[in-house]
């Protein structure tokens, strides 16, 4: 995108473009449409095990979030025990070019090794786990 020359008017910020993005920005949401961009459909523990940090508090609200827009659908498989599962909306498989987009630019421009090491999925804190009785 050209900037423009000085002394110019700055161009409005479109509303639409800013929505999007702070909704696909908020911490988390890139990791779980890459994750099912990559595996649909998917549980609810293969998107935990394949995210490193997030908890199942965090994964259930980013989850619930996308799904009000439309981009993941939830499906509950009644079978003994309740299987749930989730996958992205056409809405949610159209973002498929964004998604590459921003891989392939941080394939070219981030330093992985800049990065914390992600933690065993056994010491991420779980919400209602036992607590040490200290």
């Amino acid at each position: 995108m050209a900037r423009s020359p000085k002394g110019a008017h700055a161009p409005a910020l479109c509303g639409k473009f800013h929505r999007a993005s702070e909704l696909i920005g908020r911490r988390w949401t890139g990791a779980i449409l890459f994750v099912l961009m990559e595996t649909t459909p998917c549980r609810f523990a293969t998107l935990r095990a394949a995210i490193p940090d997030i908890t199942d508090r965090m994964l259930s609200e980013r989850l619930h979030e996308l799904e009000q827009e439309a981009i993941v659908e939830r499906t509950v498989v009644p079978e003994t025990p309740v299987r749930v599962e989730y996958a992205l909306t056409r809405k949610g498989r159209e973002l498929a070019g964004a998604i590459d987009a921003i891989g392939a630019w941080a394939r070219r421009w981030m330093d992985v090794d800049a990065l914390p090491a992600p933690k065993p999925a056994a010491a991420r804190k779980r919400p209602g786990a036992a607590r040490n009785p200290s």
